[in-house]
């Protein structure tokens, strides 16, 4: 498979350097130049496959010839090592729990997968790589723990200083070895621009071989639809032929591979793009004007992004037919005060405690049912985290009531080894030529 910029649609790179160079110089983001369908016989069959046998029709598709069949089996083996399950709440309102791998978020599904990937292309005697990652929360532990140990790596985490849970800096700031946390004096934005800066910076690209474990690099993207089409088959096993996913959104990778999975032919009747005050996608779906502006801190922190990078993906996806991107996804904004009142009544409601993306994502669910009256449509939104990283936004009943994994308790009796910075670019590229 090739992949070309979206600044540039005549640039052809094959999978291997669209990972390690992660962004192309360009500045645009690499997409991949055919998008397969999978065809109506594995689609109206998904409930016969299981999570992994899915993955890997989905990556042999999308990847060709890049990888040998057996390799990516074992590649999918041990980085979708974890299950997904679909939840029924009521009729037609469902929730996706992605948060049962290691770092207790979706994000595992990518960053394992990427790791796995990165670590296979990595030819013994080549240059180290260097993992640069923006974070807003989850994205930053995923791939500390999908990176860890792992052989000529290693990974530079930046994240906005005071706007993560407690749980999710532990993740981020206690690993050793080869990863690196740099608490940044400023918002998520201020992170993802550093990181991009790097990629265009001569001297950096020149001294180091750096790459990107963001959503900005495709092996995070590709591993993202496994779950939709795995989503669908648990409903397909339930007569439920008809779905709309509701989907906590901030830097819009996560519904991005939602739309990669609808072109590669999974019916999904509508996406609802979920976001809290950071609403740029929203209002863009209101006025037909994309406005970015600087993020605000939110109770819903991994969404706190003012200019969402996956935007351009997913405008590159329909430029040939812009006003059925209008057609099939929705938008709602929530505050502070919405989130609050959706985790009590999700809970009162069913008993059912979730993070505050989790709730955002359920009221715009609900909000869009009564709205559009869908009838019989199974409707899921995404459970982006698991609740206990966010025990602060919690009254003490519902406190109670959240279960601490093991990992999290053996996370609190580590020590932080994060190195604090400011937002300029000078003092990060400094950082970086002198901790070589």
């Amino acid at each position: 498979m090739k992949f070309y910029s979206t600044n540039n649609t005549d640039l052809r790179v094959g999978f291997k350097e669209a990972v390690f160079n992660s962004m192309p110089q360009d500045k645009g983001l690499y997409m991949p130049v055919e998008i397969p369908h999978l065809g109506d016989k594995f689609i109206h069959n998904l409930d016969q496959y299981t999570l992994p046998e899915i993955a890997y029709h989905v990556a042999q598709n999308l990847l060709g010839d890049d990888i040998p069949a057996n390799d990516l089996k074992a590649l999918i083996k041990d980085a979708i090592n974890f299950y997904a399950p679909v939840v029924k709440l009521e009729d037609n309102v469902n929730v996706l729990e992605l948060f049962h791998g290691p770092s207790l978020a979706f994000k595992d599904f990518g960053a394992r997968f990427m790791s796995r990937i990165m670590s296979y292309f990595l030819e013994e005697g080549e240059k180290q790589l260097d993992v640069l990652v923006a974070t807003s929360g989850d994205t930053g532990g995923a791939v500390a723990l999908g990176f860890l140990g792992v052989p000529n790596t290693r990974v530079t985490i930046l994240y906005p200083k005071g706007k993560v849970s407690d749980i999710q800096e532990l993740q981020l700031t206690t690993n050793g070895q080869n990863i690196r946390a740099l608490e940044i004096d400023g918002t998520f934005d201020d992170c993802q621009a550093l990181v991009k800066l790097a990629f265009t910076d001569a001297e950096l690209n020149a001294k180091f071989r750096l790459t990107s474990a963001n959503s900005i690099n495709i092996a995070r993207l590709i591993p993202q639809t496994f779950y939709y089409f795995n989503a669908y088959a648990q409903l397909l096993k339930r007569g439920s032929s008809k779905v709309v996913f509701a989907v906590p959104s901030g830097n819009f990778g996560n519904i991005g591979a939602g739309l990669l999975a609808w072109k590669m032919g999974l019916p999904v009747e509508r996406f609802i793009a979920a976001t809290n005050a950071n609403d740029t996608v929203p209002e863009f779906l209101k006025t037909g004007v994309y406005q970015p502006k600087p993020s605000v801190a939110t109770l819903s922190n991994a969404m706190d992004v003012g200019n969402p990078s996956n935007w351009v993906r997913i405008a590159d996806l329909f430029k040939e037919d812009p006003e059925a991107l209008n057609a099939l996804i929705a938008g709602y904004t929530y505050s502070d005060e919405d989130t609050l009142g959706a985790i009590q009544e999700l809970f009162d409601s069913y008993q059912y405690v979730a993070c505050p993306h989790t709730a955002i994502a359920w009221k715009a669910l609900k909000a869009y049912q009564q709205e559009q009256q869908v009838g019989d449509i199974a409707g899921v939104f995404l459970s982006t985290a698991h609740p206990c990283k966010f025990p602060d936004v919690f009254t003490e009943q519902i406190a109670g009531e959240i279960v601490v994994p093991a990992q999290v308790k053996e996370l609190e009796q580590k020590d932080s080894k994060a190195v604090s910075l400011g937002a300029g670019f000078d003092e990060f590229k400094r950082y970086l030529l002198q901790n070589s």
